[in-house]
């Protein structure tokens, strides 16, 4: 039946209650934390699973190679390192005829009594240290262990001691000088050397009148001209004019040869072997000590006189070769005596010497100074070279 219409009641509509929020607010916050664990666990090593460690780089992370994951290495690059100090080195030296621990020194940029002090083992005569100390004889053959560009350091001996074993001597280079071989016996007499040849050994003797001696070596070094002097050792060493001619080819070793021509010019045939040793020795003594040079190998006989008990007794003292000569000059006489001139000296070089030749002449010629530029033209136009006595005759 109808009755009269009720009122409808309405209901207010009502939002949501607090739990709802508290439930929303913790799964926010729960995936918050998903992400920043899936975040993390893909940049810490041993973090992701199996699966995300075995997946595929992305195109951004191939650019870069991976790194290994138990031993990160770092970032720098490490310096290259500096090479070592390179060590100074041994070479071996062959003593020639004509050097000195000097010369050596000079040529090899150190200092002879560095050279001295290297050797002093295996040449006692060397030793700075012993009483017996002299730097001044050395011996043709002697190897002589050196380093280059170093000075020997007193206070660090240890660490600049040669090898115990000698090591075998240096190959000569192009411009090293040749050395004569040694001789067993008797002293070998020469006269010339090797014929066919375009070298010509000049000799100067000097003993006796001296007075252009120092000229005559002084023109020889300007003009570059090789020579081999045989002097005296009495006026070689106790003349002045003799002695400044010694020490000024001393200068100059790449051009002179100094031999031995007896203490005082006596007949070597009349001698003892006792007084041929003497004259020799007596020499070698006074030359070495005034210019540091060795008069070995060469000897030459004054007058010369010579024969075979003489070469003996030469060779027995140590000087290998008696020199003569092929061609003299005999410009020790004097022209009122029938001495030759200077234009005599150049016709009689120009005409008889030839390859192999040894002229003789003496520092203090009466005309050998006048003759010097016309000599030296003359042989030139025979294409004839002018060398040592160890250049003329080596092997």
């Amino acid at each position: 039946m109808n009755g009269p219409e009720q009122p409808i009641e309405r209901v207010a509509r009502r939002g949501p209650g607090p739990a709802f929020w508290v439930a929303i607010g913790l799964a926010v916050v729960l995936a918050a934390l998903v992400a920043i664990i899936a975040i993390v666990s893909g940049r810490l090593p041993g973090l992701g699973d199996g699966a995300s460690a075995s997946a595929s780089p992305s195109p951004a992370t191939t650019a870069s190679p991976a790194v290994p994951t138990d031993s990160p290495e770092p970032s720098f690059i490490r310096p290259t390192p500096l090479p070592p100090t390179p060590v100074p080195t041994f070479l071996v030296y062959v003593v020639r005829s004509g050097d000195s621990l000097t010369s050596i020194a000079r040529a090899h940029e150190t200092t002879a009594r560095s050279i001295a002090f290297w050797n002093r083992d295996a040449y006692p005569s060397l030793d700075p240290e012993s009483e017996g100390y002299s730097p001044n004889r050395i011996e043709v053959g002697w190897a002589l262990a050196l380093i280059p560009g170093t000075t020997y350091d007193e206070t660090a001996r240890p660490s600049q001691t040669p090898p115990a074993t000698t090591p075998a001597p240096a190959t000569p280079g192009p411009s090293a000088q040749p050395t004569m071989p040694p001789v067993v016996g008797s002293s070998v007499l020469v006269s010339n050397g090797p014929r066919g040849t375009n070298k010509v050994a000049l000799t100067l003797d000097m003993g006796g009148r001296v007075e252009p001696a120092v000229d005559i070596v002084r023109w020889l070094i300007d003009h570059e001209v090789r020579a081999t002097l045989f002097p005296t050792g009495k006026t070689g060493t106790a003349n002045d004019q003799g002695r400044a001619a010694l020490q000024l080819a001393a200068t100059r070793p790449d051009l002179f040869e100094i031999a031995n021509h007896s203490w005082d010019h006596p007949d070597f045939r009349t001698l003892t072997d006792a007084q041929v040793a003497d004259q020799l020795t007596r020499t070698e003594t006074a030359i070495t000590a005034l210019i540091g040079r060795t008069t070995k190998p060469f000897f030459r006989p004054p007058f010369g006189g010579i024969n075979s008990a003489a070469r003996a007794a030469i060779g027995r003292a140590g000087w290998g070769y008696t020199v003569m000569w092929d061609v003299d000059t005999i410009d020790w006489r004097p022209v009122a005596d029938g001495g030759p001139t200077a234009a005599d000296i150049v016709a009689k070089v120009s005409s008889k010497a030839e390859g192999g030749s040894i002229v003789l002449m003496h520092l203090g010629g009466w005309n050998t100074l006048e003759a010097r530029t016309g000599m030296i033209a003359g042989l030139q136009a025979k294409s004839i070279q002018p060398v040592t006595l160890t250049e003329l005759l080596a092997p």
